[in-house]
């Protein structure tokens, strides 16, 4: 780990998003951008990238002049510091980078010890996957949380995804070993459009964001990109019958999806109501 400086912070929250297998469509990687952009974030610290980076997988980029190299910009995974204007929010913590290729535990440890050492008392995770999710239904962002609670006040889709994962997976578990509260935020990017950005998909990450942290985010100019981006894939659909059948396809599916959702949340209501005329029943009788 190399500091530059520690800063000075207001119940600072760390949140952390990953180039590569984690960032369909630079969805997440944009999002912490958004955030670094919008508050000034200042680089603070950064960690070896010899220890955690194979530079043929993320290669360093030459910059030239006149055909003389000027400087050689290497990867790395950063922490940058944002102090908020806000009088409520807390401020932020960025780590950003490629995702590793070498000892994920090993900077896991790391980046808990710089929450720790910076004051935070959370970590948010960013990641965006490719999905069967059409373009023109609303982003229906999955997670997972440490605090149960949170699950249904970001209104969260329960992932019950069980395979290979990410760097962001195993920091979000690390943290939940070290006893620090996490929260891992996933957006789906339609997978036929998959090329970057996404701007609905950072969207929807921003906007559980702010939900999560309480912040007032100003989400406007990224409100009118994500729906000029809809705009454009609609105008390249309309032109290719068979994509536009298969988008209506998943559209069905989407909607099926959302009735599921809503008679479970009925049958759980009818369950709850049930017990309790049960309960207060059984409290006559005796």
């Amino acid at each position: 780990m190399q500091w530059d400086s520690v800063p000075s912070l207001r119940n600072p929250v760390l949140v952390a998003a990953f180039t590569g297998w984690n960032d369909g469509a630079d969805a997440a990687s944009d999002a912490l951008r958004w955030l670094s952009g919008r508050y000034g974030a200042v680089r603070f610290a950064s960690l070896d990238p010899e220890a955690h980076i194979d530079f043929q997988a993320s290669r360093p980029l030459v910059e030239l002049s006149d055909g003389v190299t000027r400087k050689i910009h290497w990867p790395e995974i950063r922490f940058e510091s944002a102090i908020l204007d806000s009088a409520n929010g807390p401020d932020l913590i960025l780590c950003t980078g490629p995702e590793p290729n070498l000892q994920w535990r090993g900077l896991c440890a790391d980046i808990i010890t710089v929450a720790r050492d910076t004051g935070c008392e959370s970590v948010v995770t960013f990641g965006a996957l490719l999905a069967d999710a059409p373009h023109t239904r609303p982003v229906r962002c999955t997670g997972a949380t440490t605090d149960p609670a949170d699950m249904d006040r970001l209104e969260l889709t329960r992932s019950h995804y069980a395979g290979p994962t990410g760097i962001t997976g195993v920091l979000h578990d690390a943290c939940r070993t070290a006893g620090m509260s996490s929260v891992s935020i996933w957006a789906p990017v339609p997978h036929y459009v998959a090329g970057p950005p996404n701007p609905p998909a950072t969207l929807a990450l921003l906007d559980r964001f702010a939900t999560f942290t309480g912040l007032d985010l100003d989400l406007r100019e990224l409100t009118v990109s994500a729906e000029a981006w809809r705009s454009r894939i609609d105008m390249t659909i309309s032109d290719d019958e068979d994509l536009a059948a298969y988008v209506r396809g998943l559209e069905e599916q989407a909607d099926d999806l959302e009735q599921l959702d809503h008679a479970d949340d009925v049958a759980t209501g009818d369950s709850i109501a049930e017990a309790f005329e049960e309960y207060l029943r059984d409290q006559t009788e005796g």
